[in-house]
């Protein structure tokens, strides 16, 4: 019973933000067209790494999502590091996840996501365009492995029928986003709720802090495929079982920017040099910044955790239940059919 307590409290803390979330989602998705991504992330330079890395953090892809749209980007002129930069900091953290971290994990560590996942974009995506330029497959179709995503991202015939605007782009978010990210968020809302029942949260201290900890959550986050919105409540789980918050850091960045999709596409585009560079780079780098953000909070004695919990009294419960019940609903898709006719 208390694991059933535990997983609806995380879940009707959750609910209103994600909704949220989605909502935002789908107005960058109706606002921000493609063409306009191609203009602002053209070139090769320092530039374009840093908007390519800004661009993508916001916009409703997860890591195997964002495949199509940063492979039609790179073929239409976009350089090795603008690309790269886009195929992390896009799954890395949007505006869904964003808003869920600051519930579930409070402010300090939704803002030190941000800023590690911007940090990892630029710097992977510096490194990465030092490397050779290889010929491309121009023949090559740009598919993607979340099958939802293909349709809005890769298939012309699909846009040309589809509804254009903000109703689309809100229906996008609330069918293909909501299909892409209920599963993993359900997965990881139980993950959290077993972790905070189950776990005592002096069992996971002797494995926290240092270097070496820091490392193996890395190790264990990057080909552990998880969307960023389903990562929170994981890291939130992992938290409170008594892992350092550096180390939750490290999960949050590490686990949603990559796949095996990616990497095989990486591999693909830019040869085994690259795709080297690309998992050192975010290997050392989400660590340095779990590193750093620990070495902060020990000396500022500020709690993330304390944090979260005054952030989750601020709505009514009327609300978090509202929220929940619609979140629900929209997930089943009969239901959820019905309700977009209307």
């Amino acid at each position: 019973m208390s694991l059933i307590n535990e997983l609806l409290s995380i879940a009707l803390s959750a609910a209103p933000w994600l909704m949220l979330g989605l909502v935002i989602a789908g107005l960058i998705k109706a606002l921000m067209p493609e063409h306009l991504l191609q203009r602002w992330m053209g070139g090769r330079g320092l530039g374009s790494i840093l908007r390519a890395s800004v661009i993508g953090m916001p916009l409703p892809l997860c890591s195997c999502g964002a495949i199509p749209t940063a492979l039609a980007l790179h073929r239409g002129g976009a350089g090795r590091g603008p690309t790269t930069s886009f195929l992390i900091s896009t799954p890395g953290v949007g505006v869904d996840s964003m808003l869920i971290t600051s519930v579930l994990l409070g402010p300090l560590m939704a803002l030190a996501r941000v800023l590690g996942a911007l940090v990892t974009a630029i710097v992977t995506g510096i490194l990465v365009g030092f490397t050779g330029q290889a010929v491309l497959p121009k023949s090559t179709p740009v598919s993607s492995c979340c099958a939802s995503k293909g349709s809005d991202d890769g298939n012309a015939h699909a846009h040309a029928t589809e509804p254009t605007g903000v109703i689309a782009g809100l229906k996008y978010a609330f069918s293909d986003l909501l299909d892409d990210i209920s599963s993993w968020m359900f997965a990881g809302l139980l993950l959290a709720g077993v972790l905070v029942t189950f776990v005592p949260p002096e069992t996971l201290v002797g494995f926290s802090g240092g270097l070496l900890a820091l490392i193996l959550m890395a190790v264990i986050g990057i080909p552990l495929y998880i969307c960023a919105t389903a990562a929170t409540p994981v890291a939130a789980g992992l938290l409170l079982a008594g892992i350092s918050p550096g180390m939750a850091l490290v999960f949050l960045l590490a686990g949603p920017v990559t796949s095996l999709a990616t990497l095989a596409i990486l591999r693909r585009e830019f040869g085994s040099q690259a795709l080297v560079i690309y998992l050192g780079s975010i290997l050392l780098v989400t660590v340095l910044i779990g590193w750093v953000f620990d070495q902060g909070l020990a000396m500022t004695g500020w709690d993330p955790v304390q944090q979260a919990s005054q952030v989750q009294e601020l709505l009514p419960e009327w609300l978090e239940w509202l929220a929940l019940g619609a979140l629900v609903l929209f997930s089943i898709r009969p239901v959820r059919k019905r309700l977009l006719e209307f």
